[in-house]
């Protein structure tokens, strides 16, 4: 029953699939050619990484949601996956986000996306929490020390299923979340030497991004000075 449940659920986002692929493009191109976000000769976005969620990959996913008591199926898949579409925008300091933020909420303004749920950064460090608190973002601390922050779109079509998860990061951040990817996905290491290990390097990463921004608002100050 379990397996039948779960091969169903894949199968339809096997079927829905092409919806997904359509999508993905447009938003890509967004961040892509916009033109502030893209300004030479230093853009805002560092680079973007863009992903459709492998349908072995999400039957893997949908197996342990069941294990820890998460029952899905067709009828509320697109409501508890959100990220079939994953898009990974990356820039070099933290002060950049606030331009990458409101090309987002423009677009948003525009009525071209709608948000499937309010922003939301992940974030261990306290100044960081306020930084995103001055825009209106909510901040939640996850027990890892993950550093991010996600922002849920679909097309503005209320029979859309379509969901893309945007995550903005610093390059610092982009380190931690691939160490720790390759660590803990799709399955979490059992280490607890590795589990403090990565605690720690996000700090070192945190501080890292930190000094970043105090880099490029020292180097503004000179130039406005000279």
């Amino acid at each position: 029953m379990v397996n039948k449940r779960i091969n169903e659920a894949v199968k339809l986002y096997e079927d829905k699939l092409f919806e997904f692929e359509q999508f993905l493009p447009s938003v890509l191109t967004f961040f892509e050619k916009h033109p502030v976000l893209n300004k030479k000769p230093f853009p805002i976005i560092h680079s973007i990484k863009s992903r459709l969620k492998d349908p072995e990959h999400l039957k893997d996913k949908l197996e342990r949601k069941e294990k820890n008591g998460k029952i899905i199926d067709t009828k509320n898949l697109f409501n508890e996956i959100s990220d079939l579409i994953g898009i990974r925008v990356l820039h070099l300091y933290q002060d950049q986000f606030i331009q990458i933020n409101q090309a987002i909420n423009e677009k948003i303004g525009n009525g071209d996306w709608v948000l499937a749920e309010e922003p939301k950064a992940f974030t261990w460090d306290p100044e960081s929490a306020e930084f995103f608190k001055k825009l209106g973002i909510s901040t939640e601390l996850r027990d890892t020390f993950y550093t991010s922050i996600h922002f849920l779109i679909k097309p503005n079509n209320p029979n859309a299923v379509v969901c893309c998860e945007i995550q903005v990061r610093t390059l610092f951040e982009e380190i931690w979340g691939e160490i720790d990817h390759t660590i803990n996905y799709p399955h979490k290491t059992e280490s607890i030497a590795c589990k403090e290990q990565l605690r720690v390097l996000s700090k070192l990463v945190s501080t890292g991004t930190r000094l970043a921004d105090s880099i490029f608002r020292s180097h503004k100050d000179h130039k406005n000075n000279e």
